[in-house]
């Protein structure tokens, strides 16, 4: 099936070009500004399928909005028109076609053309008015604040705010990309359509949830960013990273032991950690009240031992990095791990809470 995307090397044509090819069941003809006429005629006469995503939305003159989207889109259905084509189409557009203003206008003509061509021909169409898209590969400065906030903030460069409580409407670039292809797979609705993801929010707000990702690698605490809206933020945000900051240094603790380093702390899901340990090296003896700990060695071999502080109860067992096997400690059981290998012990560590300074829930207590 030939896929023919104009705006390709646009922000929302690049994430399309690249869904498509990740299903490797597509040809992408991309078409871009540089494109010539002769050219994009070629495609329009071999496409099974059309994403409309060229446009203008910042022109140098007021003149190139009626030029590149009302009149690139009018050259298009015509072109099909005359071949005697009916390919589907989607259509970008934007919230702002009920706005009188000259990108408004603009875009609202294009559907106009676009409408008209499916009466003519009986050919399907999608019509998305987008809100504001944020994601990777939008550009700083543009069209998107989300954009430009998380450039600046990763780079320590100052943000204006206008007004903090001015709401906004944002879907997310990957939705959207699902949105196309779910029309590929005909699980769409012609006629105008809507991004089943959104999120409301205001500008502030979208100002701080970035603004905690700059901390966050000084102070290992991570937001919570497995859901959406700063799920999408996040990934958005870290897409600015220039690749000298592809990595960063986290603090290690170094005694005759071995070495211990925090990783990663979360808010309310404790923290991830892990530890060396050199042979015959014994850690931990001690226990806790409410806090658990589940352990995996990565490396080595190993014997935890525990005992009960109440009842004397003991038990131990014996684990390697060779049989993956997370150990748990339990609260009210002391325990110890002694590397009996004769290589260097590697274990990770989660904990269900950051660890307190004032009230550590770590008793010191030597085992059997």
């Amino acid at each position: 099936m030939k896929i023919l995307v104009t705006g390709a090397n646009g922000f929302i044509g690049k994430n399309l070009c690249v869904a498509l090819r990740e299903q490797e069941k597509y040809e992408v003809l991309e078409v871009y500004s540089e494109t010539s006429e002769s050219v994009l005629l070629e495609y329009l006469s071999v496409a099974d399928f059309i994403f409309h995503l060229a446009g203008i939305n910042r022109p140098k003159d007021i003149s190139e909005f009626k030029e590149g989207n009302e009149n690139l889109t009018k050259f298009i259905v015509k072109a099909l028109e005359k071949l005697d084509r009916k390919v589907p189409i989607v259509f970008s557009s934007s919230a702002q076609v009920n706005k009188a203003n000259p990108y408004g206008e603009s875009k609202l003509a294009a559907e106009k053309a676009i409408e008209m061509y499916a009466d003519t021909t009986g050919a399907l169409y999608y019509i998305f008015r987008f809100p504001n898209v944020f994601g990777k590969w939008c550009k700083p400065n543009y069209n998107s604040f989300v954009a430009t906030f998380c450039n600046n903030i990763l780079n320590g460069i100052e943000i204006s705010i206008h007004d903090a409580s001015a709401k906004v409407r944002l879907v997310y670039v990957d939705d959207v990309c699902e949105s196309f292809l779910e029309i590929l797979d005909g699980k769409s609705k012609p006629g105008l359509c809507k991004v089943p993801i959104e999120f409301i929010s205001t500008v502030g707000e979208v100002a701080n949830i970035i603004s905690t990702f700059k901390s966050s690698r000084g102070t290992l605490i991570t937001e919570r960013v497995g859901d959406g809206l700063e799920r999408a933020l996040y990934a958005t945000y870290l897409s600015y990273t220039p690749p000298e900051e592809f990595s960063y240094k986290i603090p290690s603790h170094e005694d005759p032991r071995g070495v211990f380093c925090e990783m990663l702390k979360t808010k309310d899901s404790g923290q991830f950690s892990f530890f060396t340990a050199h042979p015959g090296i014994t850690r931990g003896e001690h226990y806790h009240h409410t806090k658990n700990e589940k352990f995996l060695v990565i490396r080595g071999k190993a014997v935890f031992k525990f005992e009960n502080i109440s009842t004397l109860e003991r038990h131990e067992l014996e684990v390697n990095g060779l049989n993956p096997e997370i150990v748990e400690t339990i609260p009210g059981w002391s325990h110890s791990i002694t590397n009996i290998g004769d290589e260097e012990l590697i274990v990770m560590l989660w904990a269900n809470e950051i660890f307190d300074h004032q009230r550590p829930d770590t008793i010191s207590r030597e085992l059997f």
